[in-house]
């Protein structure tokens, strides 16, 4: 089967045929319908992340069950399924305290799946799968808790993007930050994940979202998804914008969604006093940020990271997707071009530019 691989950061994916094992106890083989293009994969890319290589990316994926291992009961062949990335045990401290998101029982090794080896393989050389899901390819087998079933109706090149960014957005607004109705809002970063933010807290009652990005296009996507205010952070200041608009309290909530310790540091001041300002982009592993801690004390601010939306994902994810079947979820306008999957490296230019909200990766 066809996959993207990745030998050298710095280096255009080279789509190849590679040998995908079958799935062994506890694992699920999928066809691939649909995936998204995450900056994440981005990250690994560019070296900003580190993986072993080579590797198969792509983590925003939903597809068609082909094969199930001894002992799967969750899915069957058949399925429609959208990839979690994140594997869930179900029995360590972190799930049985309702926070799966967090699981413990990752393998201490990136790139392979719960037994520590792959499944992919081009000739005598073992390839990497990034993050248990491996989707940019043809088929791929992930572990159970990474297919979550979902309803037989939804197209697929619209529910990838639960497996990653809109449920990372929303979930940051309402799993993590708890955004209430009523409240004030700032977003910094109107890519797919952001723009996600905003509309979670729209969904949450925000009552005022100001969003913040240096593009004019991405403005015009915020306010589709619910932004009330828009800044250009490249014309206007834009701390003393969002005081400004919030009479200088600054917002209830901040979230910061590029990961930059300039914008972090921005996005903590701009928190008003008991606000909460929350992390939810990837930083390089390099980033650092500097902060004052007397303002935790003395105004009670709290920063805070996001990981996948503190998600539950059998539990969220269909909720999800329910609610974009019934028209109270935006995913059709996080949209802008589809490509197959010889084009990835064109997709992943066109996300470096800044002219998309997100692209869809589809297979035949």
């Amino acid at each position: 089967m066809k996959a993207a691989v990745l030998y050298a950061p710095g280096q255009p994916l080279v789509i190849e045929d590679l040998r995908l094992d079958p799935p062994k106890a506890g694992e699920v083989r999928v066809r691939v319908a649909a995936n998204g293009v995450c900056h994440s994969d981005l990250h690994v890319m560019t070296g900003d992340m580190r993986m072993p290589l080579p590797i198969v990316l792509g983590h925003e994926g939903a597809g068609l069950v082909t094969e199930v291992g001894p002992g799967v009961t969750s899915v069957r062949e058949g399925d429609h399924v959208v990839l979690c990335f994140q594997p869930v045990c179900g029995i360590c401290d972190a799930c049985t305290q309702g926070r799966p998101h967090l699981c413990e029982t990752r393998p201490k090794a990136l790139g392979v799946l719960m037994d520590g080896t792959t499944r992919l393989h081009n000739h005598n050389q073992d390839v990497y799968h990034f993050s248990y899901t491996a989707s940019f390819a043809e088929e791929t087998v992930v572990p159970e808790s990474c297919a979550i079933k979902i309803r037989a109706d939804i197209p697929l090149d619209r529910a990838c993007f639960v497996g990653c960014g809109v449920m990372t957005g929303v979930g940051a607004a309402i799993n993590t930050a708890k955004v209430q109705p009523g409240s004030t809002v700032a977003v910094i970063g109107c890519g797919g994940v952001g723009l996600n933010v905003i509309q979670g807290a729209a969904l949450a009652g925000a009552r005022q979202i100001i969003a913040l990005d240096l593009l004019d296009n991405k403005l015009a996507f915020a306010k589709i998804f619910g932004a009330t205010h828009c800044v250009n952070s490249g014309y206007d200041d834009p701390l003393k914008a969002v005081l400004d608009l919030t009479h200088g309290r600054g917002v209830d909530f901040a979230f910061e969604v590029i990961s930059t310790a300039k914008t972090i540091e921005l996005a903590f001041r701009m928190t008003t006093r008991g606000g909460v300002c929350t992390i939810v982009g990837i930083a390089p592993e390099s980033a650092r940020i500097s902060l004052n801690p007397n303002v935790f004390t003395l105004m009670e601010k709290t920063l805070k990271g996001s990981y996948y939306g503190s998600t539950r994902p059998r539990v969220d994810m269909p909720r999800l997707l329910d609610m974009y079947m019934d028209g109270k979820l935006k995913i059709d306008e996080l949209v802008s071009r589809t490509f197959p999957l010889a084009q990835v490296n064109e997709a992943y230019a066109a996300l470096r530019e800044g002219g998309v909200a997100r692209s869809v990766i589809t297979f035949s």
